[in-house]
């Protein structure tokens, strides 16, 4: 086959993977619990005129989005141990704040127990995201010592209203529908639970640091957009969601900058992220890049709503881009040695002479 009909196959390819739309059976009331999980710490923190303190509670809406369709009494337990995971995830990052140096190795183990559990007990997407998402938030917020045992509280209230919408929803959709069976738990294996893990922690602490070296400030983004990419299933998978997140990024952007020149208030703030957080919800199961589009605009709003109007608007979002194709470039470098045979057979190799004889299973 010539090389021009090659090139002109995997274009085609590429833009029919890009433009797939999947079939979504999700209820449409998920996405409006998601938004109230996400929304009513806001409306709060609005009324109370601390954004700020809100900010950090929806934060910890986002535990909603790891509620399985199974029985009530498994849901329910499933989601307060996400809570719980989220909330010591959240409290890792916030103390690493105070002492840059650990900052890295912090994330490493983060990325790495959070990749291991999520594999052991089989959790769905998103995966371990939102535990790195929520560390490296907190990793960056701009709070002093003594004010950590407040944020960790606000945080911890933000997962008990989320688990308390998650049961009233859990309630109206299980008379909507049945319940799917308790799934077992996946087989255990050494690639699986030690292998993926680590590659996993090595590379979004790779990003952090590479973050670090450039001098970016509130790099934040650099170490999900790294495990967004690295988390898929195959080399094409890790390959398309790049392209699909840096695509969806850049239009997420413009969005972003359309809303920040926005004369927005607290409660405009509080309004516009429900909107985003139920878009996302309903369009995240269809559309990945068209999910990403509305992704951005809410987590600049997560991290900065706060300061908003301290700094020009296009230097954040120039900053935002930036470490969006940073940390997508090293999750791809990471999907390569995960998923290329040349790369994963000489790493695994090498792992399997650190790791003890009890935990190779």
């Amino acid at each position: 086959m010539p090389w021009w009909r090659r090139l002109y196959m995997g274009a085609k390819a590429e833009i029919g993977a890009l433009a797939r739309v999947n079939v979504s059976d999700r209820l449409w009331q998920m996405p409006v619990a998601a938004a109230l999980a996400s929304g009513l710490p806001l409306l709060v923190g609005a009324w109370f005129d601390h954004l700020d303190y809100g900010l950090v509670s929806s934060l910890a809406g986002l535990v909603f989005l790891y509620m399985p369709p199974t029985p009530l009494s498994h849901r329910m337990v499933f989601l307060m141990a996400c809570a719980f995971a989220m909330t010591a995830c959240y409290t890792l990052g916030v103390i690493s704040h105070f002492v840059p140096i650990l900052m890295m190795p912090t994330l490493i183990f983060i990325a790495v127990l959070a990749a291991m559990l999520c594999r052991f007990y089989g959790v769905g997407m998103p995966g371990s995201l939102f535990f790195i998402m929520v560390a490296s938030i907190g990793a960056y917020s701009p709070i002093g010592i003594l004010e950590v045992p407040l944020m960790v509280g606000l945080f911890s209230m933000g997962t008990l209203l989320a688990g308390l919408i998650g049961f009233f929803y859990s309630l109206h959709a299980l008379s909507l529908r049945p319940a799917q069976p308790v799934p077992e738990r996946p087989p255990v294996n050494f690639e699986s639970m030690v292998l993926e893990p680590v590659v996993f922690g090595t590379f979004v602490g790779l990003s952090l640091a590479a973050a670090q070296v450039l001098q970016l400030e509130k790099a934040y983004w650099v170490p999900v957009s790294c495990l967004a990419v690295i988390q898929g299933t195959s080399l094409r998978a890790v390959w398309t969601k790049k392209v699909h997140r840096i695509l969806g990024t850049s239009v997420g952007l413009m969005v972003a900058w359309g809303l920040l020149s926005l004369p927005l208030d607290k409660w405009t703030i509080a309004l516009v992220m429900m909107a985003l957080s139920f878009i996302i919800e309903t369009a995240v199961v269809r559309h990945y890049a068209v999910a990403v589009v509305f992704i951005t605009p809410l987590t600049i709003l997560l991290a900065e709503a706060a300061t908003l109007g301290h700094g020009p608007t296009a230097e954040l979002v120039q900053a935002r881009f930036f470490d969006t194709v940073l940390g997508c470039t090293i999750g791809l470098a990471g999907g390569f040695c995960l998923h290329d045979p040349r790369l994963r057979g000489p790493l695994r190799a090498v792992l399997l002479r650190l790791t003890p004889q009890r935990l190779r299973g």
